[in-house]
């Protein structure tokens, strides 16, 4: 089963580009695309290295597995957009 740490969290949202917000106690990784949040997920603060988001893959529409070897440089930015695109969560680009 694909685990997703809290470094690989961290790995995903820096990948990603995202903003990272405070809230609460853990901190909140927004990801915007031309001006549009497409997607959104906090990442847990805690002792533990080994505590699980398994909710990120939810969160950016990946499967548990595509979603770690995201995080691992397996999956680039690029295929990623496309990959939202394919599943209709991120409009065509205009020219």
């Amino acid at each position: 089963m694909a685990i997703i740490t809290k470094e690989l969290a961290e790995k995903i949202a820096k990948k990603l580009g995202a903003t990272i917000h405070k809230d609460g106690a853990h901190q909140r990784a927004e990801v915007w695309f031309n001006g549009v949040l497409i997607a959104s997920f906090g990442i847990r603060h805690g002792s533990s290295k080994e505590l699980g988001h398994d909710h990120i893959p939810d969160e950016i529409f990946l499967s548990k597995g595509k979603a770690k070897r995201f995080g691992q440089c397996q999956m680039s930015m690029e295929q990623w957009i496309a990959h939202l695109r394919t599943i209709g969560e991120l409009p065509e680009e205009r020219s």
